[in-house]
């Protein structure tokens, strides 16, 4: 679990920073801050409900869910544009997904 989150902070904590920063939904050191703060509140759950019983469908629910949640929490910390949200939370995903999908 422990290099799962450390490559899904190595990919995701940038592009948030990039994300937050350009849309101008947070500032450089808050949307750091964010990009770290929402995945060490999803990823540990998101392994814990994965670890009983894997499979591909758990997966893709269990990621979906996850997009859905960081959103949510940047939502309360930026009180901004819940769409850019939304997309920012899943561009982030998606790329930290497909990294771990290759490095497997």
């Amino acid at each position: 679990m422990i290099p799962a989150l450390l490559l899904t902070i190595a990919v995701e904590v940038p592009l948030y920073a990039l994300a937050l920063s350009a849309l101008r939904l947070a500032k450089p050191g808050r949307a750091v801050l964010l990009g770290v703060v929402v995945n060490l509140l999803t990823h540990p759950v998101l392994w814990w409900f994965l670890a009983p019983r894997p499979s591909a469908g758990r997966f893709w629910g269990a990621e979906a869910a996850v997009v859905v949640v960081e959103a949510a929490v940047l939502l309360l910390a930026c009180r901004r544009d819940p769409a850019l949200l939304l997309v920012t939370s899943l561009g982030a995903n998606a790329a930290s997904v497909l990294i771990g999908l290759l490095v497997l």
